[in-house]
């Protein structure tokens, strides 16, 4: 018996000296900009609103929490079809560029961001994209795996004659890239579920839906992939290997990252409420 009683102390001894405590050396990299560029026009408004805020950060390493932000570049936009300036300032030094003036992006007309900050300069093209209104949104009683999701119904009518792709923002960083491969011309119905630790009932939630090219849905798709759906955005983490439509002119090896886009946005507001 007291052989029995010794033997689990010896394994405990001899396991506790092997341990080796094992350190990683992740390396720095000299940190990119990142270009957060995506306007979204409300053109289901009257009057039509704009939402064109430039936002300009910089990438961190893997560990840092804070993420830094860029407020000493200058920031303009050129329409190329009149050579127009349209200059964006930073009021609150925070990183993020307004326009001066009330500015509405207009149809058929092409814009070309520039960024210039460390003496290097960044350039980027963008149309607005069109983008149809919701035709319904509604809570639904549907669930998934847990039993505690909360549904929400959308339903909307997809153009014919273009190859579509959509945006849609759920709020909560919570976000979809949809494409109309298997739904073209027909008036197409989806149901998105929020997680229980995503929303807390009741609660009043505004539901986005962006036009986009194919190109940004592709490159959405492979950001979300990356760097998921929470952190403040998926653009807070842009993965380093991930590239846009920006580019460095003065130096192509300093490629930024991040992307320019135009949308045409339909907003629809819904008050969930607590199941019963």
């Amino acid at each position: 018996m007291k052989n029995i009683k010794i033997l689990p102390i010896l394994l405990l001894l001899l396991f506790a000296s092997c341990e080796k405590v094992v350190e990683i050396d992740v390396s720095s990299i000299a940190p990119k900009l990142i270009i957060d560029a995506s306007f979204e026009v409300f053109f289901d408004a009257l009057p039509i609103t704009s939402n064109t805020v430039v936002k300009l950060r910089l990438s961190a390493d893997y560990f840092e929490e804070d993420i830094p932000k860029v407020s000493d570049a200058v920031v303009f936009l050129t329409n190329r079809t009149d050579n127009t300036i349209i200059p964006f300032i930073d009021i609150n030094l925070n990183g993020n560029f307004s326009p001066i003036d009330r500015f509405i992006p207009q149809d058929n007309t092409t814009y070309e961001l520039t960024v210039m900050y460390n003496n290097e300069t960044y350039k980027g093209r963008a149309k607005k994209i069109k983008a149809p209104t919701f035709i319904s949104v509604t809570q639904g009683n549907t669930t998934l795996f847990s039993g505690k999701e909360t549904e929400v119904k959308i339903s909307f009518q997809d153009d014919i004659s273009n190859e579509n792709f959509y945006l849609f923002d759920f709020t909560n960083t919570s976000f979809l890239a949809l494409e109309d491969r298997f739904f073209n011309g027909t008036a197409y119905n989806f149901s998105f579920f929020y997680q229980e630790d995503e929303i807390s009932l009741p609660a009043n939630v505004t539901l986005k839906m962006s036009g986009i090219t194919k190109q940004y849905f592709t490159y959405f798709r492979v950001l979300l992939s990356q760097s998921g759906q929470s952190g403040g955005g998926p653009f807070e983490t842009v993965p380093s290997s991930l590239l846009g439509n920006m580019i460095n002119t003065s130096n192509e090896n300093n490629f930024p990252l991040g992307y320019f886009h135009i949308s045409e946005t339909d907003s629809y507001n819904i008050q969930l409420k607590e199941k019963e």
